[in-house]
């Protein structure tokens, strides 16, 4: 047996869609960032962008469970002494809710010279229904969300 390596010619990038309407954030970064990367896909390669580029729609829907709107904070670092400024989810959804999206998935991709790339390139967020994407046909993508409780 031989080790699978993928070349430029077996990479075929497609378009996801994901409506982030009452989705938790955690379970919905951790299955963008797989779909970004490539993960669910027989030709993944570590070492090379092979994912897929996602849509998320309704940003500003997605759901953060127990007090994560004011307990969970951001932190940003302008460079200068005692510039450091939090922000609340709370406040970071009302702006920005694009964002937190994108940070939540940003921290669930590993830290390489390709995280940034993924980031960057494959990752549409929009606060709204609407996107300018239609040209691309997305397909649409699910998330499995199971909010079924395991009985002991």
């Amino acid at each position: 047996m031989k080790t699978f390596s993928a070349t430029p010619d077996d990479i075929h990038h497609e378009w996801l869609i994901v409506d982030a309407q009452d989705v938790p954030l955690g379970r919905l970064a951790s299955e963008v960032a797989q779909l970004i990367r490539g993960k669910h896909k027989p030709t993944f390669t570590p070492h090379m962008d092979v994912g897929d580029f996602v849509i998320v729609i309704n940003a500003e829907k997605v759901r953060l469970t127990g007090k994560k709107l004011d307990g969970k904070t951001y932190f940003k670092y302008t460079g200068y002494m005692g510039h450091e400024t939090h922000t609340t989810a709370r406040n970071m959804m009302a702006k920005h809710p694009d964002r937190v999206i994108e940070k939540a998935v940003f921290g669930m991709l590993p830290k390489t010279s390709l995280a940034k790339q993924h980031l960057r390139g494959k990752l549409k967020v929009y606060a709204g229904a609407e996107h300018p994407h239609a040209a691309q046909q997305p397909k649409p993508y699910t998330v499995q969300s199971s909010t079924q409780k395991v009985s002991a």
